[in-house]
């Protein structure tokens, strides 16, 4: 049997490329795991190689987006690494990296992690590369393409947004100043460690390779985690690798790293790498090259989630670090919704007439379920309205809160009509009546403007009202998304679906209420969340002033024809 023709089984498209690579014990750690080093090494690596097929000439990383790491990789099994390029930027270009793991005996498949790395055409003698634009063969590129350009607005104001917020970190609900037994202090968690530069450390530039200065950084990271824990620690995410300069072969790289919080069940490790050359050595005048900033869990024997102990800042740089975790969560959970595009599995049931009762029950019963779940943090405080969010695994949901000078019923029966949403919620453009069910439920189709997709979003829901229980002040608004066999997906709409949302609208005298607004969010809905749970848009907060005025106008309007 011949062996397959290379020129007829291209690796993909102009610039895409994909590394294979068995598991083997040189590879692992003691627990016989994939070393988080090893695999940060083989990215970068793979991610370099689509840059440079795409734009010809030599490229260096200039920063590797957040990484998050699904599952472990044992000795044995196979890491397969795709990447690709999803959109050039003159002299910039995004990559995409996608991380499957595959068992040997079984074949199953598993996704290890998604990533996005910024690489940079190195500059050919005094003129400035101008990199070619991506060619989009299939939807799915169209939507990368379209997403590359968010994620490029998200890393260019990163450090803005962060700085933003750090102004506002004394309103973050985190008391460091609560003595609790068994708190560690920072101080203890404090590793340097120096590494030299040798040739098998450089790249083909002859720079040190990107991959090899990560890898060092996620050990001296995993040692800072274990001191504070006394246990094996687990890489479960990184922060933003960013790389400020180059080195080269024979500069000395100075890692120093500690832990900056904790946060119950995982913790952020931060680190700094330096480098100096001989004469630089000598002086101790260093060069900053990278940061990052890692996130580590750990296990116990019966593979249970340990609990880590608080950490207690003690001098002002501590405490910077430590309100700068708590700033970074809030970044990172918005970042980890917009940066990687997933697609919902859908979710939503068809109509059944003859299942009316059931539907808006259900309806109903799980937006109170939303809302009486625990873990809810808040990520923004106001006059009249708090944003409040909730991570569960993959799922994000969001609270708005708004002080309202207006009664509830008012509220109550503005609200529960979609069709005068538009007045005040850019984010939707048109709602109509596709059936009106009963005097307590509708379906309505709604359609929202184009966000980072290719396409404006479509929805039908199903809205379900209540009023309040004899034992209750309570109002509400439930909407879920349904489908219908006579609208089926329209190739000019991205069809998207509301998983729970509402409104729960709560008396607090005759003339004023406070009106909850709650989303499950699901991935089509996103992008117009995110960059408020990020921290760099305040689209939500404008959108509640907006319906609070709506519905207050609406009160002095009735007030002014009594």
């Amino acid at each position: 049997m011949e062996p397959p023709d290379p020129q007829k089984r291209p690796l993909g498209g102009a610039a895409e490329v994909q590394m294979c690579q068995p598991i083997f014990p040189s590879h692992a750690n003691h627990r016989g795991e994939l070393s988080a080093g090893q695999l940060l090494k083989w990215i970068d690596i793979t991610a370099s190689l689509a840059a440079e097929k795409h734009a010809g000439v030599s490229c260096v990383t200039a920063s590797m987006d957040d990484i998050q790491f699904e599952e472990t990789v044992r000795v044995g099994q196979i890491i397969n690494i795709k990447a690709k390029v999803n959109r050039a930027f003159n002299t910039s270009m995004e990559i995409g990296i996608k991380v499957v793991v595959q068992d040997t005996v079984t074949r199953i498949q598993k996704l290890i992690s998604l990533a996005f790395s910024t690489f940079v055409a190195k500059p050919v003698g005094k003129e400035k590369v101008c990199l070619k634009p991506v060619t989009l063969l299939t939807e799915q590129d169209r939507v990368e393409h379209d997403l590359a350009s968010e994620r490029r607005k998200v890393r260019l104001q990163q450090e803005d947004t962060f700085q933003s917020l750090m102004k506002h970190s004394s309103k973050f609900h985190d008391a460091i100043c609560d003595q609790e037994d068994g708190m560690v202090s920072t101080a203890d968690t404090w590793v340097q460690s120096i590494e030299l530069v040798l040739p098998p450390h450089a790249n083909h530039h002859g720079n040190t390779f990107g991959g090899q200065i990560m890898a060092w950084m996620e050990t001296v990271a995993n040692i800072s985690a274990s001191r504070l824990c006394g246990s094996h620690c687990i890489l479960k995410s990184v922060d933003m690798f960013k790389f400020w300069g180059s080195s080269t072969i024979g500069d000395r790289l100075v890692f120093n790293a500690i832990v900056n919080n904790t946060f119950r069940n995982w913790l952020e490790v931060g680190v700094r790498v330096e480098a100096y050359n001989c004469d630089e050595w000598s002086k101790g005048q260093g060069r900053h090259i990278n940061s990052a900033f890692l996130i580590y869990y750990a296990v116990d024997d019966n593979e249970e989630l340990i609990k880590f102990p608080r950490v207690k800042p003690i001098s002002k740089d501590d405490i910077r670090r430590y309100f700068g975790a708590i700033v970074r969560k809030r970044i990172r959970l918005g970042r980890k919704y917009v940066i990687p595009h997933k697609e919902d599995t859908p979710l939503c049931i068809e109509w059944d007439a003859s299942k009316q009762a059931y539907l808006s029950h259900s309806n109903v019963d799980a937006l109170g379920a939303l809302a009486a779940k625990s873990g809810w943090e808040v990520t923004t405080t106001g006059e009249k309205v708090k944003i409040y969010t909730l991570e569960e695994s993959d799922v994000v949901s969001v609270w708005v809160e708004k002080q309202v000078e207006g009664p509830a019923e008012l509220a109550f029966d503005l609200l529960s009509d979609l069709m005068k949403r538009p007045q005040w919620d850019p984010h939707y453009l048109s709602c109509k009546v596709i059936d009106w069910v009963s005097d307590d439920d509708t379906i309505y189709y709604i359609t929202c403007p184009k966000m980072s997709s290719s396409k404006p979003i479509d929805l039908i829901v199903l809205v379900s009202r209540r009023k309040p229980a004899n034992d209750s002040n309570t109002y509400v608004v439930a909407m879920k998304s349904v489908t219908l066999a006579s609208i089926p997906p329209s190739p000019y709409y991205n069809r998207s679906e509301i998983t729970s949302a509402g409104f729960l609208i709560q008396r607090v005298d005759g003339s004023s209420c406070t009106v909850s607004y709650l989303n499950q969010i699901s991935s089509g809905i996103l992008p117009y969340f995110a960059g408020d749970i990020g921290g760099w848009s305040k689209s939500i907060e404008e959108t509640a002033a907006s319906c609070i005025q709506f519905i207050e106008k609406a009160t002095n309007e009735r007030f002014i024809n009594k």
